[in-house]
């Protein structure tokens, strides 16, 4: 997994005050119950972004994430892979997400991405990107191919690998923000960056040379530039692609 219970999300730049907030639970189309959590910026400007987590699911970091996201004015929701085998619960350090993750199926994560992007359509979202980090970085990669009018998708220490069969039906915008220590090489990333902007899609990219997997973490002071610098990539990629 990308963060355990003692990662904490950095803040962005001058956040602001953050509005209603709490769990969901949201029902996919097939009927499935499935975890969520919302925040709302105390004044809303009409953009929202769905969370991807990591492979444990929605555990403590995304949901402080969601508040992240709302003190930059974005509604969030950030919601859980496993209802289909694992139901409703938490996801603390001793879920076992592995056995989880291998029954997991693409199909259900985009189904259910887009129940939650549809929830925050629901209240009030007229922009709305996805977000996601490791595994749910090319889930969110994904997510720009399943035809949900997204004004973009952002994703860290994403694996191309697991995005490669739906690469040419990306049609919506993209940001990657890559680990130049990950265990996933550069070279990889920037060869799927190449193939989806090579149909006409926007693709930025930024690598952080010297930081590894899981550096967009607060604890980790000496990768603060590189925080930072993500913080100004996704708002600059987001007040660019905002309708």
């Amino acid at each position: 997994m990308c963060y355990g219970d003692d990662a904490r999300p950095p803040q962005p730049p001058n956040p602001g005050p953050v509005g209603e907030h709490g769990d969901l639970v949201l029902r996919s189309s097939d009927g499935t119950e499935f975890g969520a959590y919302f925040a709302h910026p105390e004044r809303p400007t009409g953009r929202g972004i769905v969370i991807f987590p990591d492979v444990r699911g929605l555990h403590v970091f995304y949901k402080e994430l969601t508040h992240s996201f709302a003190s930059a004015g974005l509604s969030a929701v950030a919601f859980d892979f496993f209802g289909r085998t694992a139901g409703v619960g938490e996801r603390g350090e001793d879920f076992n997400y592995r056995e989880h993750v291998d029954k997991l199926e693409f199909a259900s994560v985009r189904a259910d991405a887009t129940v939650a992007g549809g929830w925050l359509r629901e209240h009030g979202t007229e922009s709305l990107f996805t977000v996601g980090f490791c595994f749910g970085g090319a889930m969110s990669f994904r997510q720009a191919a399943a035809g949900d009018n997204l004004s973009g998708s952002i994703g860290f220490y994403a694996i191309p690998s697991r995005v490669r069969d739906v690469a040419d039906e990306i049609s919506s915008p993209l940001l990657i923000l890559a680990a130049g220590q990950d265990f996933t090489p550069v070279a990889e990333v920037e060869q799927f960056a190449d193939r989806v902007r090579g149909h006409g899609v926007d693709v930025r990219m930024t690598v952080y040379p010297d930081a590894g997997h899981s550096f967009f973490d607060r604890n980790f002071g000496q990768h603060q530039a590189d925080v930072e610098d993500g913080w100004r990539q996704m708002l600059s990629f987001i007040d660019d692609k905002a309708a």
